[in-house]
């Protein structure tokens, strides 16, 4: 076809549209914001800085519905259950269906749910039989009574031991090393940028990270919606579901130091039926966070929360009962959609978005632009793909 043709039929298609869909649709009325249940915690948790507004365009990422600070579930569907949480999301992995949140959208801290990011930005580059030796700066900066997996200064270890330390640890040790080696020449820096493309290619518009860790910075943030993004695309990976499901692990001891012994702190395996793995965070700032993923009857279901209380029911409580509810909604039931990740665009694509949406005013102009861009190409006419 050629680019003559392509633009004649998009001329003849604007002259014979009607002539209402030149004239702006009336705004339609908002709905009211249905207000998310609410668990009122023992004690009242500390304030909190406000985090940053959120773009208007981001808050409808996933569907219209999804744009709100309240509650979002299927028309029809039971009362969500009333939780601490201040953001939540149950997603299904598999149809990507939403099937429902609370302020899906919101910025939060995330504490070490962030070392999700981390595995989905890095775990395809490492090779897990790479031995690496520990350096002092990967420790310096760290508590020791945060968490940490037990690695030495000057240790060497494979960084498959070093995916589990920080799988089944939350160990911010295991993090620093991670994201330094992932990030080649420009070291730890290197690896929370590649963190941060990550995001953006999966289209968590709301996740910025500063630590590798999860540990609290500022201006570092996620969503409930951007976290079923990540964990979509870590529980993809047939080696990241099979560090999650491990129970113990053992790691070789170093010079002077014995063997180490990871024991995996998801308590849900073991508790949940079809757990297929979690990730718990908390700090003061960020409160309790979690990740986790379930799988029954070919449905996997995915849950994130934000900002839990300890009491009454704690994060994983909360996940349970966020996680039961979405099992016992309708296959079919959606709030919204979990979108695809960026993809690089081929070569056809800036002809293609020329003729979308174009009014009388601009054909000329296409005309234009679309005619030398065939003679560079040399192979394809507009409209072809």
């Amino acid at each position: 076809m050629t680019t003559f043709r392509v633009v004649g039929m998009a001329l003849s298609a604007l002259l014979v549209a009607p002539a209402v869909a030149a004239v702006p649709p009336a705004q339609a009325a908002a709905a009211p914001e249905v207000p998310c249940p609410r668990a009122e915690p023992p004690v009242p948790p500390p304030a909190t800085p406000a985090p940053p507004p959120v773009d208007p365009a981001h808050r409808k990422v996933g569907g219209d519905a999804l744009a709100t600070e309240g509650l979002a579930i299927p028309q029809g569907a039971p009362m969500a259950p009333a939780v601490t949480a201040t953001s939540w999301l149950v997603a299904d992995l598999n149809t990507g269906e939403v099937l429902g949140g609370c302020a899906p959208h919101d910025r939060r801290t995330p504490a070490s749910v962030q070392k999700l990011l981390l595995a989905a930005a890095l775990m395809p580059r490492l090779d897990p039989a790479q031995v690496v030796e520990v350096k002092r700066e990967d420790l310096a900066d760290l508590d020791p009574a945060s968490s940490l997996m037990g690695v030495k200064d000057g240790g060497r270890y494979s960084i498959e031991s070093l995916w589990l330390g920080l799988l089944l640890k939350s160990g911010n040790d295991a993090a620093n090393v991670l994201a330094r080696v992932g990030g080649g020449e420009r070291g730890r820096q290197g690896g929370v940028d590649a963190m941060n493309d990550e995001a953006r290619r999966l289209r968590a518009n709301q996740t910025h990270a500063v630590t590798p860790s999860g540990l609290d910075a500022p201006g570092q943030y996620t969503s409930a919606y951007d976290l079923a993004l990540i964990a979509r695309a870590t529980f993809a990976r047939e080696d990241f579901r099979r560090y999650m499901r491990t129970r113990v692990a053992e790691v070789p001891g170093q010079p002077g130091q014995p063997a180490l012994e990871l024991i995996n702190d998801n308590t849900l395996l073991d508790r949940y039926s079809g757990m297929l793995g979690g990730k718990t965070g908390f700090t003061s700032l960020a409160r309790q966070t979690y990740v986790g993923v379930a799988e029954r009857d070919g449905r996997r279901l995915a849950v994130t929360l934000l900002g839990a209380e300890n009491a009454p029911l704690g994060s994983l409580g909360e996940a349970i009962a966020l996680l039961d509810w979405g099992f016992a909604l309708p296959r079919d039931a959606s709030a919204g959609r979990l979108v695809e990740p960026e993809e690089k665009q081929s070569s056809s694509s800036p002809s293609l978005w020329l003729l979308s949406g174009l009014g009388l005013g601009t054909v000329a102009l296409v005309l234009i632009v679309a005619v030398p861009w065939r003679h560079r190409s040399g192979r394809r006419a507009v409209g072809q793909v």
